[in-house]
């Protein structure tokens, strides 16, 4: 895709970090913009902010763990402005610590919006996109860790895996279908966003019956993943990736120079060695 203007995006989790970075980028292109959050006053402030910059915007709370929920995002936009072209999967949450400690409600808190949330996105959007019968573009926002596993992040790193194989497969069922829509898999590393914090907008219902205590592991883990964080790329430059990457027609957007780590772990896998642990810094 080359021309956004007056073209249609979508972004979930569009309130702050990598989906708000997004849908300002997407707005200086002359794209009209549908911002998706669950965390309502945050999307509200966003979508105010674009639309006094001049961009043409609609802001639609929506929790993407909720079919429902999707299927209405996806009817507004098309009410609104009649069609969709780019669609970024990119809401996503975060629980550490070790497999067997986390909870079911931690596991399933993640499993709902980083993987069922992409599967609602597609299934909701990509039957608009193809009935349109133009180009378009998807891009599902995996992670670093979706190509490199590391501890304390179980439920992260296996949805992440998950979007990652589930963007490969549609890439190729599109291709396989000669369809004009293309697909891209973003990937970062470490990224100054509001992740760590991802608990603000935990459901009730999903909140562990008992809280474990934090040990001195976790607190020194907690301490290293935030200060990464805080180090970490502006998403204003992760977005700019993207519309490269769609620009391009690029499958993989990898914003860090973290190559090799990827390298060594296919390389390990062909030649059966077990993983060894690279922390990711």
């Amino acid at each position: 895709m080359k021309d956004f203007r007056d073209r249609v995006a979508v972004v979930t989790g569009a309130a702050s970090g990598i989906g708000r970075a997004l849908a300002g980028r997407f707005a200086r292109e002359g794209m009209r913009v549908v911002l998706a959050d669950v965390e309502e006053g945050a999307l509200g402030a966003a979508a105010r902010e674009l639309a006094d910059g001049g961009a043409r915007v609609l802001a639609v709370p929506t929790d993407v763990s909720r079919p429902a929920d999707v299927e209405g995002l996806a009817r507004k936009a098309v009410d609104a402005f009649g069609g969709v072209h780019v669609l970024c999967n990119n809401a996503g949450v975060g629980a550490g610590g070790l497999t067997w400690e986390l909870s079911l409600e931690d596991w399933q808190w993640v499993v709902n919006v980083n993987f069922w949330g992409v599967v609602h996105g597609l299934r909701a959007f990509l039957p608009i996109m193809i009935a349109q019968g133009g180009e378009g573009h998807v891009v599902n926002s995996a992670s670093m860790a979706g190509l490199v596993a590391s501890p304390a992040s179980g439920p992260y790193t296996a949805t992440k895996f998950a979007v990652v194989a589930i963007s490969e497969t549609l890439h190729l069922e599109l291709q396989m279908e000669a369809s004009p829509i293309k697909v891209s898999v973003l990937c970062p590393g470490w990224v100054n966003t509001r992740i760590a914090d991802a608990e603000r907008n935990r459901p009730a219902a999903l909140r562990a019956p008992g809280d474990r205590p934090r040990t001195p592991r976790d607190e020194t883990m907690a301490g290293w993943v935030r200060g990464l964080i805080a180090g970490g790329l502006s998403p204003d430059r992760v977005a700019d990736d993207v519309l490269d990457a769609i620009r391009a027609e690029r499958f993989w957007v990898l914003t860090h120079e973290w190559h090799e780590l990827v390298r060594n772990r296919m390389e390990g896998i062909v030649a059966g060695r077990n993983p060894a642990f690279v922390p990711f810094a």
